[in-house]
């Protein structure tokens, strides 16, 4: 459903300032937020300004979206955006209400994270060790990806942090990894002996001493694409029918951490969530599995 192009919006110009200016918000959401917002621009008549919307206008264009089959979190997020524009009219244009005070939405659908089980990890874990390298590849790739994919599952870490590390974020002797995560938030995160260790194996090997601590062959950091490109070479290797995704690792980490025992403020922490019930997730994970595991074990199940 792309927008086509229209006449200069200065409202939508001014909030999308504000978000990025003074509420610092990523270049995703800003564009996300363009996006929704052109988009009902465009349904609504030309003659309509912003100030004419009313409440029948959104349920009409709820109405819409969801008649095309769009996905709950989709419509949400649409509506996100308009919401926050809308309050922002408020605020900061004189708009005397907000039209969308109050309105419903289609509630969230609630999903649960796909996880490798503890077999599946160790599998992939493996591999990078297992396996011919290209001959064009630096000497030092499978350690480097065998640190990756450890690095992954003992520290939780997503994406995004793990792709920016540098060398003086990881300390051997204390075996942790200083992170910047959402919101610019740092975090100490416990590393594994085996994931410390891959990753010594991995700089003494590929002589990184400082500066990025994941590089590619020309000894610039690895992007989040190409380390997501390491996961899904070796995912595709393994005997795992679950899609590729370097995020399952993070979802895996904390729900095996739950299967363990361990306690769900400490997995919070871990994880860099800002809410418990971010977490909380992972307890209906565990809980599904621990399921599973009773219906095929217990003779009377």
């Amino acid at each position: 459903m792309p927008a086509s192009p229209r006449a200069y919006d200065e409202r939508l110009e001014e909030f999308l300032e504000y978000l990025s200016v003074e509420r610092n918000r990523s270049h995703r959401t800003l564009s996300n937020y363009h996006h929704a917002i052109s988009l009902f621009r465009e349904w609504l008549p030309p003659a309509k300004g912003w100030a004419d919307v009313g409440a029948e206008d959104f349920r009409d264009y709820l109405f819409l979206l969801m008649r095309r089959n769009l996905a709950r979190a989709t419509v949400r997020l649409h509506f996100a955006a308009l919401r926050s524009f809308f309050k922002f009219l408020v605020r900061r244009a004189g708009f005397p209400a907000d039209p969308l005070a109050g309105m419903p939405l289609p509630k969230a659908e609630k999903k649960l994270p796909v996880v490798l089980d503890e077999k599946q990890v160790v599998e992939l874990l493996e591999k990078p060790l297992q396996i011919q390298q290209p001959k064009q590849a630096p000497a030092w790739t499978a350690q480097r990806d065998a640190a990756i994919l450890e690095l992954f599952y003992s520290s939780g870490l997503r994406l995004a942090e793990l792709a920016s590390l540098d060398v003086e974020d990881f300390d051997l002797h204390q075996e942790c990894v200083r992170v910047l995560g959402k919101g610019n938030k740092e975090r100490i995160c416990p590393v594994g002996t085996m994931a410390a260790e891959a990753i010594h194996r991995y700089r003494n090997a590929a002589r990184v001493m400082e500066g990025p601590l994941f590089i590619n062959k020309s000894r610039k950091r690895l992007t989040t694409r190409a380390i997501s490109d390491v996961f899904e070479k070796y995912h595709a290797l393994c005997d795992i029918p679950q899609k590729a995704s370097p995020h399952k690792l993070r979802h895996s980490f904390a729900t095996h951490l739950l299967d363990h025992g361990a306690d769900l403020r400490s997995v919070q922490t871990l994880l860099g969530h800002a809410s418990l019930s971010t977490t909380q997730i992972y307890t209906h994970v565990s809980i599904e599995r621990m399921r599973r595991v009773y219906d095929e074990a217990h003779p009377r199940a």
